[in-house]
């Protein structure tokens, strides 16, 4: 987006808020622009599954959370937490941690010696959206593959990027995969497919790390339990603050010995939290009531890209939403994909544009069919204009 063209977005934000009145009910920001929802405004949240905000009765929960001293083991609802997510996962333990950034990071660190080099997806959200973690703070170099249309990378280009025994070259230590794929537009890796990266991975001694954000999405769309899913790898980190509505948190489950060093790697990069009990309920609430639920969101982006599909102007390919997340594309000569998001916006329907000629939906426990079909209107409307 050029210069002018993010100074004429800017003023459309500007206009919106000067007539909306200073009661408002949603604060945020949008690229470089801050906005404000007025109170008797509808908004739909498409951003992300992030935007969840934690229920009543989840609250309740993290009030009356039994705390003690995580880094010494003495939380019990953490302990219960981790016991929990690694039995669903089928794992012998688990460690939780921040955030899914933090647990992807912990996992490649601990798998990983400095100078070590992992495969990964160019699209994976390990390699373009965190913040380059693993070179920075723990001297591990990315091996970038090329991620097919449903999030997978050609077993033969895993096979050419696994490094042969050089003087000159880094030493392949882990291979990455990811499942949900975030920027793939939520498509599922087939258990077939892990299982013969997994393979593949056993012949070269190496071990798998699944960035299982949406693990619970993924379980859902397969029909499978979550720990068919994570059988193939060695390592899962799950996030508990996307689709399952907590406020903050993920964990990393695997082997028992892992996990131990793994805990110490936390602990290095500043992860040790003291009473994180009263978080980590959230966490137990989501995982004990809100996995069951995953599938309505999944029913619910379908029927959002089959309304956006009828749409003049945007492309949809109903038949690719496997989970909760829509890619959409824009049909070329009209606005841009910031613009879009922008003019949606000032009509109560958020969501984010990916680059110039692309935008991101995502469903969630927080939007209804209701919401989905209220939205389509909205959207048609503009996009006719």
């Amino acid at each position: 987006m050029t210069r002018l063209e993010r100074d004429e977005e800017a003023a459309v934000w500007e206009n919106w808020a000067a007539v909306n009145s200073s009661d408002h009910i949603l604060e945020g920001t949008l690229g470089d622009v801050n906005f404000n929802q007025g109170a008797g405004m509808r908004v739909v949240e498409l951003r992300s599954d992030t935007k969840t905000q934690p229920s009543a009765a989840m609250r309740e929960a993290m009030s009356r959370a039994e705390v003690g001293d995580d880094v010494s083991g003495e939380d019990p609802t953490v302990n219960r937490l981790e016991e929990t997510a690694a039995d669903l996962l089928g794992k012998e333990a688990g460690l939780f941690v921040a955030s899914g950034t933090m647990g992807n990071l912990v996992s490649v660190l601990t798998h990983c010696g400095r100078g070590g080099e992992i495969i990964v997806g160019e699209h994976a959200h390990i390699y373009w959206a965190e913040v380059g973690g693993a070179a920075a703070l723990g001297g591990v170099s990315y091996h970038p593959v090329p991620n097919q249309a449903d999030g997978s990378m050609a077993l033969e280009d895993v096979a050419a990027a696994i490094r042969p025994s050089d003087i000159h070259y880094a030493v392949t230590r882990l291979i990455c995969l990811e499942s949900s794929h975030n920027r793939m537009g939520g498509r599922v890796l087939s258990l077939d497919y892990m299982e013969q990266v997994a393979a593949l991975a056993a012949e070269h001694g190496l071990p798998v790390h699944l960035d299982g954000a949406r693990i619970f999405n993924a379980a859902a769309y397969l029909d499978v339990p979550p720990a068919r899913v994570a059988a193939a790898a060695d390592s899962v980190q799950f996030c508990l603050s996307k689709g399952l509505g907590a406020p903050v948190g993920s964990v990393v489950v695997g082997p028992r010995e892992f996990i131990g060093r793994a805990r110490k790697v936390r602990k290095m990069l500043g992860g040790g939290m003291r009473q994180a009990g009263v978080i980590a309920a959230a966490g137990l609430y989501a995982l004990e009531q809100n996995v069951a639920r995953i599938p309505q969101d999944h029913a619910n982006a379908r029927v959002l890209a089959e309304g956006l599909a009828r749409i003049s102007g945007l492309v949809v390919d109903p038949a690719s939403v496997q989970t909760n997340i829509v890619n959409v594309s824009l049909a070329g000569g009209g606005m841009s994909g910031w613009e879009f998001e922008a003019k949606m916006a000032a009509r109560g329907v958020l969501f984010g544009a990916l680059d110039e000629r692309s935008v991101r939906m995502v469903t969630h426990l927080q939007v209804s069919e209701s919401d989905i079909l209220w939205a389509t209107e909205q959207i048609a409307s503009v996009t006719a204009a």
